[in-house]
């Protein structure tokens, strides 16, 4: 017998994490953070309902913390098994885990530090050595490969099209295949290649995270142009709250293209994310994983415009280099914020620019610095580009609350607040669907995971009305037998 348990991303769009139960093995599919709303937050502080150490793999489907985040946790709880993986995930994960622990340690810091939490003394969730043993537990692995993770269980993965490294996993044990679908791509779009088809699965994960609608039409820049032009013209900056691994670099890719066809000016564009420019780094070190549109022999490798003062240039030119080296995307006048120093003097600056930085749903890191600062003068932009989850500072601002809590500091918000759902990583409604008539004959059984349970249940309309399969939306916890 073969039994699955959903401990994340049911019902909800945070926190994957799928534990799967075999004559006496268990493996763990995904170990995701929950975000978003308090009492979503507040499970990633309670413990499995198994002991950690129990579990004998973990296999990761990409690089994301609501897919990764919880790694550390597990590895302080007393999870030492390997944790498999592809080689790009493991690439990302090296930048996104010590930069989470590092984050968490620093907002339990600033919340003893101001006195704003209820919590004496406010703990971080795990810590930068939890983060340094997980990553030494990583296996990499290359796709299309099969691989054995544990007794009698195989796993191999397919290229999802989501994230640099991201990957279904087709994990076959007793005889039978199951999908785990992680976070599904889209198609035609640029950076990354389109998701693979797949042919056959017994049993099916599949993401929800858009399956009620479908993302604006691709207008070839025309809003990002239109609202970088408002927001110079009226002498404001454009605020970008950004995912740090993989919204960057299609924002970049946009920004450098609507500046060549001189449809934007040319403006300063900082990147205020030093995890965002580790991941620019690993993008550019794996341009064979991308999308064929941005390989070497397609691409204009022309080098950023130098701007510095003559007796600026040669201090200049080194770090010039390495932006270059960081990044096959960039403007013409982009920049790396590498200290906190370099990061105040932006935030108070009032000049035009674009400043991109993370997290991507207002939740933590450098970007509420500048959203304090940018959010009460009408002149800024905010732009959100990407998901925002119920209960984050992302979604009340595009939901058009007046005020927000940042750093227990309640902040008038009087900037434009704009969004484009373009952008998106994740497949909406009419992709997922597209990608599951690729499967020749229908799975025994659809689970309808990472999503809203609005999302799960519209697009489990459309799998009953247009393809008939079974399927089912699981509740958390909620164990199935196969």
């Amino acid at each position: 017998m073969i039994a699955l348990t959903f401990l994340g991303a049911a019902r909800t769009v945070t926190g994957s994490k799928y534990l799967l139960e075999s004559n006496g093995t268990r493996v763990m599919v995904d170990a995701g953070l929950f975000q978003g709303l308090k009492e979503l937050r507040e499970r990633n502080w309670q413990d499995l309902p198994i002991p950690a150490s129990s579990v004998h793999a973990i296999v990761l489907t990409h690089a994301h913390l609501d897919h990764c985040g919880y790694l550390p946790r597990l590895v302080a709880q007393g999870f030492r098994g390997r944790v498999f993986c592809t080689a790009g995930t493991q690439e990302l994960c090296r930048i996104v885990l010590p930069d989470s622990a590092k984050l968490q340690e620093e907002d339990a810091d600033y919340a003893n530090r101001h006195g704003f939490s209820k919590h004496k003394p406010a703990l971080p969730l795990y810590r930068e050595i939890d983060a340094a043993r997980a990553l030494s537990q990583l296996q990499p692995c290359g796709y299309d490969r099969p691989m054995p993770v544990a007794s009698g269980i195989d796993v191999e993965f397919v290229n999802a099209g989501h994230l640099l490294g991201s990957a279904y996993v087709r994990m076959r044990v007793d005889g039978r295949t199951i999908l785990f679908g992680g976070d599904l791509g889209r198609y035609s779009r640029p950076v990354l290649p389109d998701p693979t088809p797949v042919a056959n699965a017994d049993y099916l994960l599949v993401e929800s995270t858009y399956g009620d609608r479908l993302h604006e039409q691709d207008d070839d820049g025309a809003r990002l142009a239109e609202i970088v032009n408002r927001t110079v013209q009226g002498g404001g900056k454009l605020i970008i709250p950004a995912f740090a691994i993989g919204r960057v670099e299609e924002l970049l890719y946009w920004l450098r293209r609507l500046e060549t066809g001189r449809r934007i000016p040319v403006l300063p564009v900082f990147l205020d994310s030093p995890m965002a420019a580790a991941a620019l780094a690993a993008y550019s070190s794996r341009v064979q994983e991308l999308d064929p549109e941005l390989q070497p022999e397609a691409r204009d490798d022309k080098a950023p415009h130098d701007i510095a003062a003559p007796h600026q240039r040669d201090v200049r030119r080194r770090k010039a280099a390495q932006e270059r080296e960081l990044c096959i995307f960039c403007t013409e006048r982009f920049h790396v914020i590498a200290t906190v120093e370099e990061s105040k003097h932006l935030t108070a600056s009032q000049s035009p620019s674009i400043v991109i930085s993370s997290s991507g749903m207002a939740e933590g890191g450098r970007v509420l610095h500048h959203l304090k600062a940018a959010l009460p003068d009408a002149r800024n932009t905010v732009l959100f580009a990407g998901y925002q989850g119920v209960g984050t500072r992302g979604r009340r601002l595009i939901d058009g609350e007046k005020r927000v809590k940042i750093h227990g500091e309640w902040i008038q918000v009087a900037a434009t607040i704009e969004r484009i759902d373009s952008m998106s990583a994740h497949a909406d409604a009419g992709e997922i669907m597209r990608w599951l008539r690729g499967f020749a004959a229908p799975p025994k059984q659809t689970f309808i995971v990472h999503g809203e349970p609005a999302a799960q249940d519209a697009l489990g309309a459309r799998i009953h009305a247009e393809l008939g399969w079974s399927h089912m939306a699981p509740e958390h916890r909620q164990r199935v037998e196969m």
